[in-house]
């Protein structure tokens, strides 16, 4: 089962980081198809938060097909995100380096600064598909998705909220809701 840790320093949105936990444990195969998540009362005994928030982040998963909430039962996941299990090659080798990372004595914003400028080097803004036009890098580290995906400036997360668009697009028609 997955443990959330709430980092109250971070300027991420905590329902945010429930969300980005829940999908790399996805991503990593250790949350599989068929799995529980955590009550909304076993993460607010965990983390102090409010369960509200807990669920908030469960609605958004459930948006996303990731999750499915079962009445009387528990939220339950639907579909995994894996695509490079958590004991692959590639996992031992990214682990030896955040090893020789840290012992040559990069803190840990070094290293998130440096894996998120070579990511930018080698991956577009759209779908993680490999770039194929490395010139154009502009040495900006940060990408915006108008349709509710994460942004990553630096060591900070950010999200934009596909709801605020359509709140605006309403009041600029003048939708009075």
């Amino acid at each position: 089962m997955v443990e959330y840790r709430i980092d109250r320093h971070s300027g991420v949105a905590t329902y945010l980081q429930i969300v980005q936990q829940t999908k790399q444990a996805l991503r990593l195969g250790m949350l599989r198809p068929g799995d529980k998540l955590p009550t909304a009362r076993e993460v607010v005994e965990a983390t102090a938060i409010n369960p509200n928030t807990v669920l908030k982040a469960y609605r958004e998963l459930e948006r996303d097909g990731l999750v499915e909430a079962r009445r009387g039962v528990g939220t339950f996941v639907r579909r995994g995100l894996s695509t490079a299990p958590a004991d692959s090659p590639l996992r031992t080798e990214l682990d030896e380096w955040a090893t020789r990372a840290h012992s040559a004595g990069l803190d840990r914003d070094d290293v998130s600064a440096l894996f998120t400028a070579v990511l930018d080097e080698h991956f577009t803004a759209d779908h993680g598909q490999p770039s194929t036009d490395r010139t154009s890098n502009t040495g900006s580290t940060s990408h915006t998705s108008r349709t509710g995906g994460t942004s990553h400036t630096g060591s900070t997360t950010t999200t934009h909220d596909r709801h605020s668009d359509q709140h605006s697009d309403q009041h600029s028609q003048g939708d009075p809701s």
